[in-house]
């Protein structure tokens, strides 16, 4: 029946501000923009290490984002927690929570993305040999 995720939806504010976020910030990659019959702008990122991808719509007729706080969010594994938060800090990225360890030993803190979407961002805990 299903094949596989093709992408996750996010609507945005502002596409061009959250497209830097993602791609700048991130580092993640723009596959294809275009508009959509209705009027939308619609942008599609690549996510490294994953076929899944994130499409970002502008659609101003909809009215405002109002994103629900703990309803929705996005985790990226990093490689070093420390060291990307000190970077992000340095950016002005705000750091919403964390960094805390969990039961498993992998890492994870929380930072906000435009229009308050959260993302997770998680350090594993090295494999035992």
């Amino acid at each position: 029946m299903i094949k596989c995720l093709l992408h996750t939806r996010f609507r945005v504010s502002n596409l061009e501000e959250t497209l830097h976020f993602y791609t700048e910030i991130l580092g993640l990659k723009v596959i294809r923009c275009h508009a959509s019959p209705r009027g939308s702008k619609l942008a599609f990122l690549s996510v490294p290490g994953s076929s899944e991808q994130i499409e970002l719509c502008e659609y101003p007729a909809s009215g405002p984002v109002a994103v629900q706080e703990d309803l929705v969010h996005i985790a990226f594994e990093v490689d070093d927690l420390d060291a990307t938060l000190v970077y992000l800090k340095s950016i002005g990225i705000p750091i919403t929570d964390g960094p805390t360890s969990s039961s498993s030993g992998n890492r994870f803190a929380f930072i906000e993305a435009p229009d308050r979407y959260e993302i997770e961002l998680i350090e594993r805990s090295p494999l035992p040999d």
